[in-house]
């Protein structure tokens, strides 16, 4: 089992920054490739960055050159650096933790409770 716990969403104004973390415990075999994943109102949940243990990471292209994944092994954090925000990067942020990619792609692994994140004009 995977247990993951997200931080530092809320409310920022269009062009503003956040970064978001998320703290994981559990398997460490069930989460080598970590993610983000977003899902605002009446759309579907879309995967916005992806890494993988070793540190290749994977970007949605509507958050290429704004946002930046990372992830601390040693202390079991994922991160999320969002720069240039948009109104339409609104949304709940859910981490997600996967064994691989394909289990990730499929969103079929863990995942956290959510944090939301409203851009404001």
């Amino acid at each position: 089992q995977v247990q993951l716990v997200e931080s530092g969403g809320g409310l920022v104004q269009a062009g503003g920054s956040l970064r978001l973390s998320c703290a994981a415990s559990g398997s460490i075999s069930s989460r080598n490739v970590m993610g983000w994943y977003r899902q605002a109102p009446g759309k579907q949940r879309e995967l916005v960055a992806s890494i993988t243990r070793g540190g290749s990471v994977n970007y949605g292209d509507s958050v290429k050159g704004r946002f930046t994944i990372s992830n601390d092994n040693a202390e079991n954090m994922v991160y999320l650096q969002m720069n240039s925000l948009k109104l339409e990067d609104t949304a709940v942020y859910y981490c997600a933790a996967a064994p691989n990619i394909v289990t990730m792609i499929l969103m079929a692994g863990y995942w956290g409770q959510g944090t939301q994140v409203t851009v404001s004009s």
